[in-house]
């Protein structure tokens, strides 16, 4: 009796062993591809995130230290304001390189957004009252604000230094300092590309080193395209 509980017992253990064996067996093969393709798709999703300009996804701010390349185009009428005798009609073509300064700021408030470096070489015309040609290089600093949207607002200011053939009775010739002031919007049509439109006022002027000193005052419309990197 003893040895026939003893065969029944060890049979049983025998199927028990053998059935976990083979589940075990069985769950692992299972599972194998999945934990592979979950570590490819996890790898696959840093990748992305890592190539990403933005910071937690289109709109809602830019990754410190991302940078751009842009080009700008436009023209405006001259200002006859702050003691300019004339106004001084413009056509400019703007190149930029920009640099993301910070991560995301203001989290929760309206302004919530990024300060980046925009560095210019503008180079143009004056069509009106006479023909003459400008250059300038002007450091900027410009916010963008996080809408979460494709749309990216933005407010910038810059001074620089110029060279022009405008002169009296407004200029002096030649050397002149620009002050800027712009405002406008990016709307992204690609993830890492967008266009620009930006209403700019622009001030020229020597600083009281040469005579005249009148200034130069213009408001142009400017549009664009940038690519970030």
């Amino acid at each position: 009796m003893n040895s026939q509980i003893l065969k029944w017992r060890t049979i049983g253990l025998t199927i028990i062993w053998t059935t976990a064996a083979i589940w075990s067996t069985t769950g692992l093969a299972q599972s194998q591809p999945s934990l592979g393709n979950s570590s490819s798709l996890t790898k696959t999703n840093l990748e992305a995130s890592n190539s990403s300009i933005w910071q937690d996804g289109i709109g809602e701010g830019f990754k410190a230290g991302i940078q751009s390349a842009s080009i700008e185009i436009g023209a405006g009428y001259g200002l006859k304001i702050f003691g300019s005798r004339q106004h001084h009609d413009l056509a400019l073509t703007s190149l930029y390189y920009g640099y993301m300064l910070s991560p995301v700021e203001g989290e929760g408030h309206w302004y919530k957004g990024n300060w980046e470096f925009r560095g210019e070489l503008f180079g143009g015309a004056q069509f009106s009252p006479t023909r003459d040609w400008l250059v300038g290089v002007t450091p900027h600093l410009r916010y963008n604000f996080a809408t979460g949207t494709r749309w990216v607002p933005f407010a910038d200011l810059g001074t620089g230094v110029s060279a022009t053939s405008i002169g009296p009775p407004d200029l002096a010739h030649y050397f002149e300092f620009n002050l800027q002031a712009a405002g406008g919007v990016r709307l992204f049509i690609r993830d890492n590309v967008a266009l620009s439109i930006e209403l700019r006022y622009m001030h020229m002027s020597c600083a009281g080193i040469n005579r005249p000193n009148q200034g130069l005052n213009n408001g142009n419309l400017m549009a664009g395209v940038s690519w970030f990197f």
